[in-house]
């Protein structure tokens, strides 16, 4: 029979804690907690529970990653909005600066130390943008359009980002920012409240929202010069949370039907396939990370501080190997 040292080259090493960063197939014994430990991929993706935001509320703005991420303003409860930013760094959140202007319903994008705010209601809508530097908020040119009822947005950093449609009425405007000022450029096919918008400034989508009264499956891509419909949600919902990189590849969590929703879709650049729900129904939750590592931080309903972290398939995932 062959010995794991000789399939492996070495034997299975001891620690008191499980190694900082295994690699795929690496066995470990684990002596704190007396098991053998396999670093593997997950089969599925799922969802888990994450340190809790330091300020509950919901539809908020973000940026960044699941081990350095940002979010920012949002509704604390009607009518009172909030400014207040906190920063992520895997293990838990921490209040940075304020927004100069504390406002709910926005749009963000970027990362932890460079990041945008993109409009949104203060309850009134506004065209203000302000961005990030890792430390503090500065105003920026304003968007040409004000609005609010946005959620999520496309962008890199604090110097590219996009916006799509949101209220007052069903917009269909979009504007991108070249970190100098805001240009109109083509809407979108249909205009509508509260779609979900990932990606980036030349490669993104915006998916679902509310066209007055109907809740829409519509899903539509954008190539950096127009929108595109492709194919729709499996379930029509608005004010969904959202991450992608670009308009081949998105994940979608939570929303509005009616009630409120825990579930989550993903995009594969041709079609939307049901996937895990969250353990938690909400809408308007701040979504920070990529298809395959995100969070869904704080929503509606309660204006909640709960927030949970997704692995998607294919992810690194320890396991416990059963030795009995």
């Amino acid at each position: 029979m062959s010995e794991y040292k000789g399939i492996q080259g070495q034997k299975v090493r001891t620690y008191t804690t499980d190694p900082d960063n295994p690699i795929i197939g690496q066995v470990w014994y684990n002596a704190t907690t007396q098991t053998i430990k396999l670093e593997g991929v997950t089969t599925s993706g799922s969802w888990a529970s994450a340190p809790s935001l330091n300020t509950g509320r919901n539809s908020l703005g973000q940026g960044g990653t699941t081990t350095a991420g940002l979010v920012f303003g949002g509704d604390a409860g009607a009518p009172s909005v909030t400014g207040a930013t906190e920063s992520y760094n895997g293990a838990s959140w921490t209040e940075v600066n304020d927004l100069n202007t504390a406002r709910g319903t926005l749009a963000g994008a970027g990362t932890q130390t460079s990041s945008i705010a993109m409009a949104g209601a203060t309850p009134a809508y506004v065209a203000n943008a302000e961005t990030w530097n890792g430390t503090s908020w500065t105003a920026v040119s304003n968007l040409n359009t004000a609005r609010g009822d946005l959620q999520g947005g496309a962008g890199t950093d604090n110097t590219s980002a996009l916006t799509a449609g949101g209220s007052p009425g069903n917009l269909s405007v979009t504007e991108i920012w070249n970190g100098t000022s805001w240009t109109e450029v083509n809407d979108l096919n249909s205009g509508r409240r509260d779609p979900t918008v990932t990606g980036t400034v030349p490669s993104a989508l915006a998916a679902g929202g509310l066209i007055a009264p109907a809740k829409q499956a519509l899903t539509e891509s954008w190539n950096g010069t127009s929108w595109t419909e492709v194919a729709d949600l499996n379930t029509a919902r608005l004010a969904m949370g959202g991450v992608g990189v670009d308009n081949t590849a998105a994940l979608v969590f939570g929303g509005e039907i009616a009630p409120d929703t825990a579930i989550t879709e993903e995009y594969n650049g041709t079609s939307w396939s049901e996937v895990a729900d969250m353990s938690t129904v909400r809408k308007s939750p701040g979504d920070v990370g990529t298809v395959s590592s995100a969070l869904a931080a704080g929503g509606n309903p309660g204006n909640i501080t709960t927030v949970e972290e997704w692995t998607g398939a294919g992810s690194p995932l320890t396991q416990t190997v059963t030795t009995d």
